[in-house]
C-alpha cells in the first residue's frame, strides 16, 4: 500500500539509545502523513461500501484499543513510522500491526469495537443471544480450541474465542473484508451464524449515523513526557521478557555459544527450517494442537537469538534431539497451564 511523502524526522538516523533517550512528545507523531494513514483511509473506504456512515476517530496511544463509550480507536505509536518499528522490533521482537494484512485486520478487529460503541449494539438482544452479554468479566487467561468452527478466524491466537466483545470484534472484521468471501468460507460452520447476525444487524444501521458522537482520545501518547527507555522498561517487564526462558538449560545443553562452532547454523535459523516437520512429529506423539508446539518453539527462538547459540552436531541429529526434548516438554508444557494465551 502507497505511504504519502512526510517530513523527516530529526531522530531518523539515532542510534537506538539516543532514540530511548527521547520522550514521546519529543517525537512530534502525527498520523496525517504517516505510513499508516492510507490503511486508515482504506478502513473507511471499506466502511463506506456496506453503507455505514461511520468513520470512528483515530488516535495515537500506546497499544491497540477502543474504549468503552468512544466510537473511536487507537493504533499503536510505533507504526507511525518505520524507524519506530525497527526499535519496537528489537525492544520486544514482533510488531503488532507491522505488515499491510495484519494492519488491516487489527484496524476492522478495532472498529467492531468502536462502531459497537458508536451504535449501543451489544444492547441488542439478538445480539447477546448469539454473541453473549458484554459484562462478562474479561479472563486472566483463556484456553484456544484451534480446530473449534463456533468462531471466525482473523487474528492470531484464536482471539474470538477470548471474550463475547472479542468474539462481535472478530466476527465484524471478517464480515467487513472484501476480500473475505465469509458466506462461502465459513459455509456449514457454526459461526455462519455469527457473521449473519452482524450482516442483519449492520443492515439495520444502514445509512444512520452512530448515537454517540464524541472524539475523546483516551491515553494519546503524544503530548506523554515520558522517555521511550522507561516506557520499554516496564513494557518489557509486564511482558517478562527479561526472565530467564524456563527451557534455556535444555537449549544450552543442545546447542553452543562457544566461538569453535561459529561457522555452523544460527539455532534459531535451524528451528525456524525445521518448524513445520517438528510440529507436526511432536503433535502427532503428544496428541497436542500443533499452536501449543508453536508456542514454545516462538519462545525457543527468540532465546536463541539472545544467546547467539549455533549447532554443535550434525542438523539430523539436532533434529532428533530437539523433538525428543520438545516432546518431553510439551507434556510438561501443557500440565504446568502455559498454553493458555494471556490477555
Amino acid at each position: 500500500m502507497a505511504t504519502r511523502v512526510a517530513k523527516r524526522k530529526f531522530w531518523e538516523s539515532y542510534k537506538d539509545d539516543d532514540l530511548l533517550e527521547l520522550r514521546f512528545c519529543d517525537l512530534d507523531l502525527n498520523i496525517t502523513n504517516s505510513r499508516v494513514e492510507p490503511f486508515i483511509q482504506q478502513l473507511y473506504k471499506e466502511l463506506a461500501k456496506k453503507n455505514l456512515k461511520f468513520k470512528p476517530h483515530v488516535w495515537i496511544s500506546a497499544e491497540w484499543f477502543s474504549p468503552d463509550g468512544v466510537p473511536g480507536l487507537a493504533i499503536p505509536f510505533f507504526l507511525i513510522h518505520d524507524r519506530l518499528m525497527k526499535l519496537e522490533k528489537k525492544m520486544v521482537f514482533e510488531v503488532e500491526g507491522g505488515s499491510d494484512t495484519t494492519m488491516m485486520r487489527l484496524l476492522r478487529h478495532e472498529a467492531g469495537h468502536a462502531i459497537d460503541n458508536g451504535y449501543r449494539l451489544r444492547k441488542s438482544r439478538k445480539r447477546q443471544n448469539v454473541f453473549g452479554l458484554s459484562s462478562t468479566p474479561y479472563p486472566d487467561e483463556y484456553s484456544p480450541r484451534a480446530y473449534s468452527r463456533k468462531y471466525v478466524v482473523n487474528l492470531d491466537s484464536w482471539y474470538a474465542q477470548a471474550h463475547p466483545d472479542e468474539d462481535w470484534a472478530e466476527t465484524f472484521a471478517v464480515w467487513l473484508n472484501p476480500k473475505s468471501n465469509w458466506k462461502r468460507r465459513y459455509k456449514n460452520w457454526p459461526a455462519l451464524e455469527k457473521l449473519l447476525m452482524v450482516d442483519e444487524l449492520m443492515g439495520s444501521i444502514s445509512g444512520r449515523r452512530p448515537f454517540v458522537q464524541n472524539n475523546e482520545k483516551p491515553s494519546d501518547i503524544t503530548k506523554s513526557r515520558l522517555k521511550l527507555k522507561t516506557f520499554y522498561r516496564q513494557r518489557r517487564e509486564k511482558l517478562g521478557l527479561d526472565a530467564p526462558f524456563y527451557l534455556d538449560p535444555l537449549l544450552i545443553r543442545l546447542f553452543s555459544a562457544d566461538s569453535s562452532f561459529q561457522k555452523n547454523k544460527t539455532a534459531s535459523s535451524f528451528i525456524r527450517q525445521e518448524r513445520k516437520f517438528i510440529c507436526r512429529q511432536v503433535g502427532r506423539w503428544t496428541g497436542q494442537y500443533q499452536y501449543t508446539i508453536n508456542s514454545m518453539l516462538e519462545e525457543m527462538i527468540t532465546s536463541c537469538q539472545e544467546k547467539k547459540l549455533r549447532l554443535k552436531t550434525s542438523e539430523r541429529q539436532t533434529r532428533i534431539d530437539l523433538i525428543g526434548m520438545l516432546t518431553a516438554q510439551t507434556m510438561n508444557y501443557l500440565m504446568s497451564g502455559h498454553h493458555k494465551v494471556p490477555m
